[in-house]
Order: structure tokens, then sequence, then C-alpha cells
């Protein structure tokens, strides 16, 4: 993408990286740290690939100075990082670690000083070991002990971070964590997820207002991932399975959110399953949030199996090559459904909070060419413009992510990073796609001076 090429986004448009705690600060016994459950995770045979865990990870929490500088020489006007909660309040409740603290703030403070805007994710699926051995999100008291956190996080940190997200793809916390048992805790029960789920909208809605008293001049909202379902035929049958896809997977945390109520399909498909929701729990999910971030990867194809439970439907192939994650590459997904979320649901501002992909990087000669990586960049921000032209209120974007990392239960084997790390020497080494990535923000920079009077 040359000069010549390149879309203009509006002035003061964010250009960021993104990245999580677990994923990268490693040091999980340091400075009064609890157990999380990833660590539990990780620790169960057959979890994660090749036995991996973030026990070290990218060694973040020790070289953080080393990765600010990084991001200041890549020009990134943004870092979205989250708050580890084990590492701040190690037990889930009570006593507050004050050396957890200290560590985001100074990490806060040392972006400043570099003119990098800080955003917040107070919960990145991390949940303190002792609040799973309770019940976890489950249990509705967890609900208290979030609102707790979120206090102490804000209170420390207040209006420094310029904005704050209650939490990282609840849909991946609930179903891979309770239902599919592909993520801490590890779980395999639906009607465990749909509580978990509905705990942490909750949770959501309900600390907004301290976090609101505490840093009344920040932005506060929340990051879900959303995937456009296209019908794998024009039949009845199969575009009624996308629609269900669609219910269960974007409408279960967009209706409730900005709409005050859970979508009827759904809740009539669950049936029994549904969770138990009070007087005054729809009030308090909506209440209203200044962002929406949106975390965007992929799309789905679906087609309606009678023969599977509800939502009865099942994907199907697509034939263009994949990433890593075995993903398809369709940037037309993020313009759709940024421009979907405008028009039914007329949202405040929204961000893209992550986009990026993972592929097979190899270290050559001190240099990674991850051609693939750029293409995929350069089609999504394509994409972003093209919403942006259409209407859709966007305001940012943040790649993900800055560091290759701990990828969950796929341990080290996928590489998302615009740097990449030797996870033997704690190396970085910026790839051809972060050089790219750099170049656009000059760019964009740039033509916003031009344009200033």
């Amino acid at each position: 993408m040359t000069d010549s090429d390149t879309p203009r986004f509006p002035p003061g448009f964010i250009w960021g990286a993104a990245t999580s705690s677990y994923q990268i600060e490693g040091a999980v016994d340091a400075h009064g740290r609890g157990p999380s459950i990833w660590d539990t995770f990780c620790a169960t045979p057959g979890k994660v690939s090749g036995g991996a865990t973030g026990a070290v990870a990218c060694d973040h929490y020790h070289l953080w100075e080393r990765d600010v500088d990084l991001m200041a020489r890549l020009g990134l006007g943004a870092y979205r990082f989250s708050v580890a909660w084990p590492r701040v309040i190690p037990n889930g409740t009570g006593a507050i670690e004050p050396r957890g603290l200290d560590f985001y703030d100074r990490l806060v403070d040392a972006l400043l000083e570099r003119g990098i805007a800080p955003y917040a994710t107070l919960y990145h699926w991390d949940l303190p070991q002792a609040l799973q051995d309770a019940g976890g999100w489950p249990e509705r008291g967890i609900v208290d002990a979030f609102v707790s956190y979120a206090d102490a996080v804000t209170a420390r940190l207040g209006d420094r971070v310029a904005g704050y997200a209650t939490l990282n793809e609840p849909w991946c916390a609930a179903y891979l964590g309770y239902a599919a048992g592909e993520h801490a805790p590890g779980l395999r029960d639906h009607a465990l997820s749909l509580r978990a789920a509905h705990h942490l909208l909750l949770a959501h809605g309900s600390a907004l207002e301290v976090m609101r008293a505490n840093a009344p001049r920040a932005q506060h909202g929340i990051v879900l991932n959303l995937i456009p379902a296209h019908p794998a035929s024009s039949a009845p049958d199969d575009v009624a399975a996308a629609q269900r896809f669609d219910g269960f997977f974007n409408r279960w945390y967009l209706d409730p959110l900005l709409r005050g109520h859970y979508p009827e399909d759904v809740w009539e498909g669950y049936g029994d399953l549904v969770p138990e929701v009070r007087d005054g729990d729809l009030e308090r999910i909506s209440a209203p949030i200044d962002f929406l971030g949106v975390n965007y990867y992929n799309r789905t194809i679906m087609a309606h199996d009678p023969d599977a439970p509800w939502p009865s439907l099942r994907q199907v192939p697509f034939t263009t090559p994949p990433t890593d994650m075995g993903w398809e590459v369709y940037p037309e997904g993020l313009t759709e459904i940024l421009l979907r979320v405008q028009r039914d649901y007329a949202p405040p501002p929204m961000l893209v909070t992550e986009n990026g992909a993972a592929y097979p990087d190899t270290l050559r000669d001190g240099v990674v060419d991850d051609a693939a990586r750029v293409a995929f960049f350069e089609g999504h921000v394509a994409a972003l413009h093209d919403a942006i032209r259409q209407g859709a209120d966007v305001r940012g974007y943040f790649a993900w992510s800055l560091l290759d990392n701990f990828e969950w239960q796929h341990g080290f084997d996928m590489r998302f990073g615009l740097v990449y790390v030797d996870y033997d020497t704690q190396a970085r080494i910026p790839k051809r796609s972060a050089a790219w990535y750099a170049g656009l923000i000059e760019r964009q920079r740039d033509a916003a001076a031009a344009v200033m009077p």
C-alpha cells in the first residue's frame, strides 16, 4: 500500500496495538500474584498444546520498559493492555496487593510520557483461581467481587487511562470456558455457561458506576468479538441456521447491552437452560457506555443440521487459504459487521479493539518477512475505511497483537505479533508487518497535519 492508495482516516483517529496480561506478562509467582484459572488449566495434562504455560510468556512484567520503547518506535498512538485480577487482588476478594497495582501504575505513566494513550481492559480471562473454587462466573456473588476489583484498579489509575473496557469477549469466557471446555476453567455444561454469560454482563453493568466515579474523564465500555454469519445456501433452513448462529454468538451479548433484553428467539431456543434474570438485572447490564469495542477476525458459514443440539447447525468449510488458526481471511466481514451494528443498534462510538492473523513466521538472517500478514492488514484497514465511509462511527483501530505471545490452548504454536519474540532469549524483532504498520500510522499523521489550519 503506497502513499497514493492509502485510505485517509478522520483526524484524531486512534492507531494502536493490543495485548493481554496472561498472554505476555509471565512472572506468575512474582510480588504476591495469586494463581489464575489459566495457571490451573495449563497445569492440566492435555489442555494446552505442547504443555505450554504463561508462566514466562514474553516476560513483559520484567521487560515492560523495553516494550514501551518499542511501541514508541512504531509510532503507536494508543496501547490496549489488560490488568491481571490475580496480580491486584490475589484471592479475588479481600486484600489488595499494592505491588500489583504499582506495576500498572508505572506502565501507564511510561505510556503517557511517550505520548501513547493507555486503554485498559479489566478482565481478559485470567480469573483468580480462588473465585473459580467458589463457583466462578456461574455464581452470582462474583458480580460484587468484580465491582470491588474494578474499584481498586480505577481508583489507582484514574483518568490517566483514556479508556477502560470492563470485559474482553464475554462469549469466549462463558462458552469456551464453561460449555466447550476449550478454555479455562475447562468445563462442559451449557447451563453453567449461560449463567456465566449473564453474570459477566451483570458485572460489566454493575461496575460502571464506580468506574465513572473514579475516572470521570475516561471513556468506559466493553469489548465483544463479533462474527458475520452467512448461510451455506439460499435454502430456508440454512438461512435460519445462520440467524440462529448470529443469535447464539452476537445477539446474546449485543441485545442485552444495547437494547436491554435478551433476544427472544435465542431465549426460546435455550429452553430450560436459560439463566435466572432478576428484576433490575437488564437495566444494569444496559447502562450507557461510551464506546463499544469490536474484535474481528473472520466470518462463519452455517448450514442447518437437524441432528445437532440447538442451535442445530454445522459450519461449512471455506475454500480460500486459511490463517494458521484455520480461519478464513475475509476483510469484507469487518465492513459488514460494523455497518450492521451501526444500523441495528445505534451504538456509541466503536473501536476495532482487535484485528490480526496468525501465520507461520520464520526468522531468517534477523528478518521476518510476513508478507501474508501485511496483506491481511492492508485488506482489513481498507475494509474499515469503507465501513466509516458508509456511516459506521468507528474512532480507532488496535492491531492484534503487539507481540507474539501465549495463544491460550494453542500455547506458543500461533504467532499473531507485529513483533517476533524469541521465547528462549526474549529478543524482540519487529516484523515486516510492524514496519508496514508504522508507515501507515506516519502517513495518517502526516495527512492529518497537512489539513490542520
